[in-house]
C-alpha cells in the first residue's frame, strides 16, 4: 500500500518545532563530572527531517527565534548546514530574564551507567508559537509540502503550541498535505493538562495519515486500554502492539500507516532494536537484533525520519520499515541526536549488517 502524496511540493517534509541546543560531554563522560561538551542544534522534530534533508530533499521547520541571540545564530547556521530551511519570527529577548532557546543537557552513558537527560527550558521562545506568524497559504498552498510531521513534544509544550499544532495540521490537510503524528508522550509536559491534551491529541490523531508511537504512547495520549507499561520481552511486545493497533485503527480510520520501534536495553552500549509497521492491512516486522550504541538519543527520531523518507519515495511498506529501522541504528551510532546518512546505500548497508570498509 502506497500513500497518495501530492506530486507538486517544494518541501518533502515540514514540521512545527521549538529549536534549541543540546550539550553532551565528550568521550561518553557523565554531565556532573565533565568540563568539555559538544554542542549541537536540536529538536525532536527537526531530527526527523534530517534523513530526508541529508539525502537531498528540501525540508522546512516552522519555529521562532530570539533576535540577536548568538544561540539563535548558531541554530540557524546548523539548520542551513543540514539542508533544512527555516521560517519564524525573531522576537526581542526582553532582557536577561526574557526569552531564550532551550538547553538539553545529556550524556551518552557507558556500560551499566545509564544516559541522563536534564531539560532546561524556562522562558523558551518556542512556547509562544502562533499560526498567525506564518503564511500558511504560501507554504502549503503555493510552495507545497509532502508531509507535515508533528511530535507530541511540541504539541504538548504549552497551550500556545497545542493550538498552533492543531491549526497547522488543519491548514496542511486543506492543501492536500499528509500529516504524520508521533505521539511522543512526556509526563512532565502533561502534568496538570491531561484532559486538555487528551482532547487535542485526539483531534490531531484524527487528522493524521501516519501515526507513530509505542504501546504506552497510545495508552497515555489517546486513552486506549492495554497491559501495564514496561517489563515485557520484545517478543510479547510485538503481539501486544498488534492488538493495540487493531483498536487504534478502529477509532482513527483516517490513518493508513502505524509504526513503532522496539527497544530492549542490554547496556548503554548495546540494545536490541526492532520495529513494526502496519500499512493498510499489511503487517511488516523488523525482528529485534543487537546493535552497538554510541548515543541512544534520537534513535526513535531517526526511525521516523527514515520511515517518512521511504513513504515520500513511494516504496513498499517493508522497505519503508527497513529503511526506518536502519536510520534509527545510524542515529544511535553517532554522538549527534539525528541520522545523517551520506547516501541511501549507507542506510541499506546498515540494514544488511554490512560494516565492511567502503573504498
Amino acid at each position: 500500500m502506497k500513500l497518495n502524496i501530492r506530486s507538486n511540493y517544494r518541501y518533502a517534509i515540514a514540521c512545527p518545532t521549538s529549536m534549541g541546543v543540546r550539550i553532551t560531554p565528550v568521550n561518553r563522560m557523565a554531565v556532573h563530572n565533565s568540563d568539555t561538551f559538544l554542542m549541537q542544534a536540536t529538536s525532536a522534530e527537526s531530527n526527523v527531517l534530517n534523513v530526508a534533508s541529508s539525502l537531498g530533499n528540501e525540508c522546512l521547520v516552522l519555529s521562532k527565534f530570539v533576535k540577536g541571540s548568538p544561540i539563535a545564530a548558531f541554530i540557524k547556521a546548523q539548520l542551513r548546514a543540514r539542508n533544512i530551511n527555516y521560517e519564524g519570527v525573531d522576537v526581542e529577548q526582553g532582557g536577561p530574564w526574557g526569552y531564550r532557546h532551550q538547553f538539553n543537557i545529556a550524556d551518552s552513558g557507558f556500560g551499566m551507567r545509564a544516559p541522563r537527560v536534564w531539560n532546561d527550558r524556562a522562558g523558551e521562545v518556542g512556547t509562544t508559537l502562533s499560526i498567525d506568524e506564518f503564511d500558511v497559504e504560501r507554504i502549503f498552498g503555493q510552495e507545497g509540502v509532502g508531509i507535515l510531521h508533528i511530535s507530541g513534544l511540541i504539541a504538548a509544550m504549552s497551550k500556545e503550541t497545542t493550538q498552533f499544532c492543531l491549526a497547522v495540521a488543519k491548514a496542511a490537510k486543506e492543501h492536500g498535505t499528509l500529516v504524520s503524528f508521533d505521539l511522543n508522550h512526556r509526563a512532565t509536559f502533561w502534568k496538570g493538562r491531561e484532559e486538555e491534551l487528551r482532547a487535542a491529541f485526539h483531534e490531531i490523531a484524527s487528522a493524521a495519515d501516519i501515526l507513530v508511537g509505542n504501546e504506552e504512547d497510545f495508552q497515555l495520549c489517546l486513552g486506549f486500554k492495554g497491559p501495564e507499561a514496561g517489563g515485557k520481552e520484545l517478543s510479547s511486545k510485538i503481539d501486544s502492539f498488534k492488538a493495540m493497533i487493531t483498536q487504534v485503527k478502529e477509532k482513527y480510520p483516517n490513518a493508513k500507516v502505524y509504526g513503532t520501534t522496539l527497544r530492549q536495553v542490554i547496556s548503554a552500549n548495546e540494545h536490541l532494536w526492532g520495529a513494526l509497521l502496519l500499512a493498510g492491512d499489511e503487517w511488516c516486522v523488523e525482528e529485534p537484533r543487537p546493535i552497538q550504541v554510541m548515543d541512544r538519543i534520537g534513535g526513535g527520531d531517526g526511525f521516523t525520519g527514515g520511515l517518512l523518507y521511504g513513504l515520500i519515495k513511494g516504496w513498499e511498506p517493508k522497505d519503508c520499515l527497513a529503511f526506518g529501522w536502519a536510520s534509527g541504528v545510524l542515529a544511535a551510532s553517532s554522538l549527534k541526536d539525528y541520522a545523517e546518512p551520506a547516501d541511501e546505500k549507507q542506510i541499506w548497508d546498515v540494514h544488511a549488517g554490512n560494516a565492511r570498509v567502503q573504498r
